[in-house]
């Protein structure tokens, strides 16, 4: 049931745009306004928890390991998993942002009849969770082709090594088949696990899957069966940028439909658990080296405390100190 409520608000958007185009000709608002108003909160939302994530205090070097650490030369330590210098924990979190490493390592537990307790390796999480992100990545990158002229090589590169299974005309996308297969298994993994569904939320863990599984079909649909005039969106999406946009004519509902959830999850993506994407990169437990015994880290918000040594306490209770007892250093 935890599936339901996220799935409706994701079908009442898609009617949403598609009466707002069929119905009231809104092709100003949803093919201009929501778009500006989109990307602005987008900005202003990522910005503001750059600020929140900079301006938390971080009083301990704690990274996180799960490999031996750099002490003793005969001693093999982990150089990825303990980093003990800068160029280690560079190299772990480049590891961490492309191949997600740790999850690689993640595990299941099954109780088994007898009892027993048996913790199993779980890759399949990690394969589909690294192509729909590279996937995602990939779809990106070759939209970037609507919104530069001339493109880029780089960019017309990719388009063609996504594309080098040629089947048929229009080529099919590698990206956009990972793409939606990655977040199919992701969702359907939630809804079939009894302990995943159990700590899955509707709207933070099932909203984002089902608005990024219906941008992606109506961005197939909108390649592959409904044909869109790809001159004249590429001439909206540069007006757009030159802050002079120019609403297509005679465009299918499809691409505004594509267009508004797109904008949906620009406008969600900063106070969602997806601006992950951003928050791996300044997160302390990663990106900080292991060497708490080989260097001293003096907590920058440390302020300044007025140090009462012994020789001052002697000095000011030193005849106290001798009427009760107690011997001093000095008579």
């Amino acid at each position: 049931m935890k599936v339901l409520l996220p799935l409706l608000a994701v079908i009442i958007l898609v009617l949403l745009a598609y009466l707002g185009i069929e119905t009231a000709n809104l092709h100003l608002l949803f093919g201009v306004i929501i778009p500006y108003l989109a990307i602005f909160i987008f900005i202003v939302g990522v910005l503001w928890r750059i600020v929140r994530w900079a301006q938390s205090p971080v009083p301990f070097r704690i990274p996180t390991t799960c490999g031996q650490q750099k002490s003793l030369p005969w001693i093999k330590s982990a150089c990825f998993e303990n980093p003990a210098t800068g160029i280690g924990a560079i190299g772990r979190m480049v590891l961490e942002i492309l191949l997600f490493r740790s999850l690689f390592r993640n595990t299941q537990t099954q109780l088994k009849q007898g009892p027993y307790f048996l913790h199993l390796e779980e890759k399949l999480l990690w394969l589909a969770a690294l192509i729909f992100h590279w996937s995602f990545f990939i779809v990106v990158i070759r939209h970037c082709r609507l919104f530069i002229e001339p493109v880029p090589s780089c960019i017309s590169l990719i388009c063609r090594l996504d594309g080098f299974m040629e089947i048929g005309s229009p080529v099919v996308f590698l990206s956009g088949v990972g793409l939606l297969a990655g977040i199919s298994f992701l969702l359907l993994r939630r809804i079939l696990s009894p302990k995943v569904y159990y700590i899955s939320l509707p709207i933070a863990d099932y909203f984002p899957l089902l608005l990024i599984i219906a941008i992606a079909i109506s961005g197939i649909l909108m390649r592959y069966f409904v044909k869109v005039d790809v001159v004249s969106l590429k001439a909206y999406t540069l007006g757009l940028l030159r802050f002079q946009p120019v609403i297509p004519a005679d465009v299918n509902v499809i691409f505004y439909i594509h267009l508004f959830l797109v904008c949906i999850l620009l406008i969600y993506f900063p106070f969602s658990k997806l601006v992950h994407m951003g928050g791996i990169f300044l997160s302390p437990t990663r990106n900080l080296a292991n060497n708490n015994r080989m260097k001293r880290h003096i907590n920058p918000w440390n302020y300044p405390v007025k140090v009462h040594t012994y020789e001052e306490y002697e000095e000011h209770y030193r005849e106290r100190m001798k009427q009760v007892g107690i011997p001093v250093e000095k008579d």
